[in-house]
């Protein structure tokens, strides 16, 4: 497929930064020494990466006080001078991620200091994901794995990277559960054996599917969690049709995560490791993590059974 000047525009200026901001250059190159190994499940991996200097996300503090003490690193005035961007309408700038998981990590943070809260700006993510077809865009929800929970914005990274991206299909076919289909539309659950619970959206409207995620929206709010639902989102555009994966999420962080000594896990899920590639800034982490931690971990932080179980009954009630 030819790319757009949008694109175009991107991957020079990932070649840019890349060469031109000392600091990126230096941890691209160091990306491509970073160590990962598999862990095998029942038809499905998940990918571990050994990635120390992703240790200021990992650990970031995302309280309130946490973040009125310093500057947001997002505004166009607090960025450093070296970093240039690409715009995206007129509400995005397309930034390099200075500490990449991915071989091509953008940052697109809106033009404004506005809170991360996905209604007002869902359709952009359909926008963009349908503009980088390259790409998975991806949002984390302000409890749920973003570092700037202050200032709205995305990421994207290469598409198929995630084991999701490649796994979804098989998956939604041998455990899904259709909740809704219609000519445009469908809506598929997968539950627990996939260790992430979550709702995946196909649908070539993108007013489908602003609909179906003001719904979904709407009943997990009935849950009672304080503020946004706590939520990450998946988003690629390709075959002439959107693929969204939503999930709901219980937890920002595991209990192993705030234990002492070695009982500690640096695990902090977003969309990446919910997208079953783990990020761990330890060595230890990364060398000791089983697959019942990682499968008590996932427990932790994703829907319960029960609320996942209502989600559902209200989603194939037929608008």
């Amino acid at each position: 497929m030819e790319q757009s000047d949008f694109e175009r525009s991107v991957n020079a200026l990932l070649e840019q930064q890349k060469q031109g901001w000392p600091l990126a250059q230096a941890n691209y190159l160091g990306l491509k020494q970073v160590e990962s190994r598999t862990i095998s499940f029942d038809g499905f991996q998940i990918q571990l990466q050994f990635n120390p200097e992703r240790i200021r996300s990992s650990a970031a503090k995302t309280d309130f006080k946490s973040i009125q003490q310093r500057a947001c690193f997002l505004c166009a005035d607090s960025r450093p001078p070296e970093q240039q961007g690409v715009s995206f309408g007129e509400d995005y700038t397309v930034l390099i991620n200075p500490f990449p998981i991915f071989e091509k990590h953008l940052t697109i943070p809106l033009n404004r200091h506005s809170p991360q809260e996905i209604t007002p700006y869902f359709s952009d993510l359909l926008d963009l994901s349908r503009q980088l077809p390259e790409f998975t865009v991806f949002y984390n929800g302000p409890k749920c794995g973003a570092s700037a929970p202050d200032h709205f914005h995305f990421q994207a990274g290469n598409r198929n990277r995630m084991p999701v991206d490649s796994e979804i299909g098989p998956i939604a076919s041998r455990w899904g559960e259709l909740l809704f289909k219609d000519e445009k539309t469908s809506i598929t659950a997968v539950g627990k054996k996939y260790l992430r619970k979550l709702c995946y959206l196909r649908s070539e409207s993108k007013e489908a599917l602003v609909f179906h995620m003001d719904r979904i929206r709407g009943f997990l709010n009935e849950r009672g969690q304080e503020g946004e639902p706590m939520m990450n989102l998946l988003a690629n555009y390709r075959a002439n049709q959107w693929e969204l994966i939503l999930f709901p999420r219980d937890q920002q962080r595991p209990r192993q995560f705030f234990a002492e000594g070695a009982s500690q896990i640096l695990m902090s899920p977003a969309s990446v490791e919910m997208g079953g590639l783990v990020i761990l800034p330890r060595k230890k982490d990364f060398k000791q993590l089983t697959a019942c931690d990682v499968r008590d971990i996932y427990g932790q932080v994703s829907i319960n059974d029960a609320d996942f179980e209502e989600l559902k009954a209200k989603i194939k009630q037929r608008p």
